[in-house]
């Protein structure tokens, strides 16, 4: 006997849809999205870290040398401002060290003020007559 498959037609089979099929693949899906947006934003993050600790690191090494630069330009100009060579540098230029009169003491200056203002608000003898 001998059987021919392809010529016999089989029953059409109609299967219902599976609601909860359908769903379980939904929210797999949906999880999946989910983990995957989680991970994107976590590499993220992380790659903002790492770039922020570069940045923070070279701003500390830029700190460090405007630090040594500073040190090195106050000890400079502590060294230009030395008296003892500025002194010679006067003398060059002409400069003579002040006499004792030419020094006016802040009390010596008040006095001097106080002095002037009273003689001011005092009426002139030119003007009494």
């Amino acid at each position: 006997m001998k059987r021919f498959p392809e010529y016999q037609r089989n029953a059409t089979i109609h299967r219902s849809r599976d609601a909860t099929a359908l769903s379980r693949l939904a929210l797999l899906l949906f999880s999946g999205f989910v983990l995957a947006a989680g991970f994107v934003f976590a590499a993220k993050q992380h790659f903002a870290a790492v770039q922020y600790g570069y940045e923070s690191e070279n701003l500390r090494r830029e700190r460090r040398q405007l630090l040594e630069e500073q040190r090195r330009l106050s000890l400079e100009k502590e060294k230009v401002s030395a008296p003892a060579r500025l002194a010679p540098a006067a003398r060059r230029l002409g400069l003579r060290p002040a006499t004792p009169g030419q020094i006016a003491t802040l009390e010596a200056k008040k006095e001097v003020e106080t002095t002037e203002t009273r003689d001011r608000d005092k009426p002139s003898a030119a003007l009494a007559r």
